[in-house]
């Protein structure tokens, strides 16, 4: 017992330490405000996730087990539970005047809406798998058949502390949503490469169809119908990607649209270059 209160306490001053150190780097001048930006874009942020919430998980798995892992857990809650309570009551005035689980409370009830709330924070392990798979993974497919390579810091960044009045709980939740949001859409990107490039062929379901050009454009006006033969496909991967592209991209990509632009333009300037000429 006395370890798991050791651990407790010595993972939530950690954290404390951590969170203090965050709040405290614009105090350091430009260098500071350079660094917190950094932290606020991969790969500073996902460096800054590890510290706060992979890490406590880790040290308590490794020190005893699960009863680690829970009481890692307890001291990430109580740690985030601390920072809300202190940052509303050093914000109190922008608490009054407006909050967003305030106004939902109202909407969808308080307890359903805070409850909810919560339930999301269970998808946090999905999200995580998704982000080591764009490290880890993707990297891969980018050198071994050139799918194209992403700028994660693009994506994957928070900014919404940088929004008037967002305060304690309300921020601390949108954070959140600013990081997933990123990572999921950073992860769709890339998937979009990885379908057109290996199977762009249509689902028989229609209303699958319909559903996934969302997130997969391509689907709908690119690639193969559900009745056509593997012949269409190679036909169409051969007019897609070539020996010489250095990045093979999916359909709708903004790359290829550059490169027809490009290669549109051409005749038209050679077409110039004649005319004087003449």
């Amino acid at each position: 017992m006395n370890q798991i209160v050791s651990l407790y306490f010595g993972l939530a001053i950690s954290l404390i330490i951590g969170v203090s150190f965050f709040h405290l780097l614009p105090r350091f001048g430009k260098l500071g405000n350079r660094i917190g930006d950094w932290l606020c874009y991969a790969p500073g942020i996902d460096l800054a996730l590890v510290y706060l919430m992979l890490m406590p998980i880790t040290v308590g798995a490794i020190a005893s087990g699960w009863l680690g892992v829970g009481t890692a857990l307890l001291a990430q809650l109580s740690t985030l539970w601390l920072w809300i309570t202190i940052h509303e009551s050093t914000h109190r005035e922008q608490l009054r005047q407006a909050n967003i689980h305030r106004s939902l409370g109202v909407i969808v009830g308080k307890w359903q809406n805070h409850l909810a709330v919560w339930i999301t924070a269970l998808a946090i392990p999905l999200f995580w798998l998704v982000r080591l798979t764009q490290i880890i993974v993707y990297p891969s497919l980018t050198q071994l058949i050139k799918l194209p390579k992403y700028n994660a810091k693009d994506w994957v960044n928070v900014s919404r502390h940088k929004f008037e009045g967002l305060v304690g709980y309300d921020l601390i939740w949108c954070l959140y949503c600013d990081w997933m949001t990123g990572v999921w859409s950073l992860g769709t990107e890339m998937l979009r490469n990885v379908e057109s490039f290996w199977c762009p062929i249509r689902f028989y379901s229609t209303k699958k169809c319909e559903n996934c050009q969302i997130d997969f454009p391509d689907v709908v006006n690119e690639w193969v119908a559900a009745d056509g033969t593997v012949q269409d496909v190679t036909v169409l991967l051969e007019s897609k990607y070539t020996q010489e592209q250095n990045e093979r991209s999916w359909f709708g990509h903004t790359g290829r649209q550059c490169q027809t632009s490009s290669s549109s333009q051409e005749p038209q300037n050679n077409a110039e270059i004649n005319l004087k000429q003449l």
